[in-house]
């Protein structure tokens, strides 16, 4: 009978330490999971922008021209109408067009700056310029 009372349960000692195992567990690595959602929503945009592009240079392919600026990125997504060099346009590019990790529209100017377009995201501020996760991710520097 004395054997069976002994091992009944655990000691006050026994679940204190075990609280304190998981505390000092949860502040490792609570502080290492919520520091890279910044980092992530960066991979993501650049994986979004990799996508248009390549959507964009099939859109060329078909149409030997980019969407003009008008047209938008809802040009690989819907037939342009009333546009005369979408005429090959055969079906969506582009499921619908997505918006950046921060919840704003990715911007598209045809003709670009540097080249046939301009392809970026403000970041998370969604306004020009910035630092870090606010900083302006482009298509053409990827």
């Amino acid at each position: 009978m004395k054997n069976l009372r002994k091992s009944q349960g655990f000691t006050l000692i026994e679940i204190m330490v075990v609280i304190v195992i998981l505390g000092v567990l949860g502040a490792l690595v609570v502080p290492n999971i919520m520091g890279r959602t910044g980092e992530a929503r960066i991979k993501a945009a650049t994986v979004d922008l990799r996508a248009i592009s390549s959507q964009l240079d099939l859109y060329r392919m078909d149409n030997f021209v980019y969407p003009s600026s008008d047209q938008g990125l809802e040009a690989l997504v819907t037939k342009p109408s009333g546009f005369p060099e979408a005429k090959n346009w055969v079906e969506p590019y582009l499921k619908r067009v997505p918006k950046d990790p921060w919840g704003n529209e990715y911007q598209y100017i045809s003709p670009g700056s540097s080249g046939p377009y301009d392809l970026f995201s403000l970041g998370a501020d969604g306004k020009p310029g910035g630092e870090g996760e606010a900083a302006d991710l482009f298509a053409s520097e990827l």
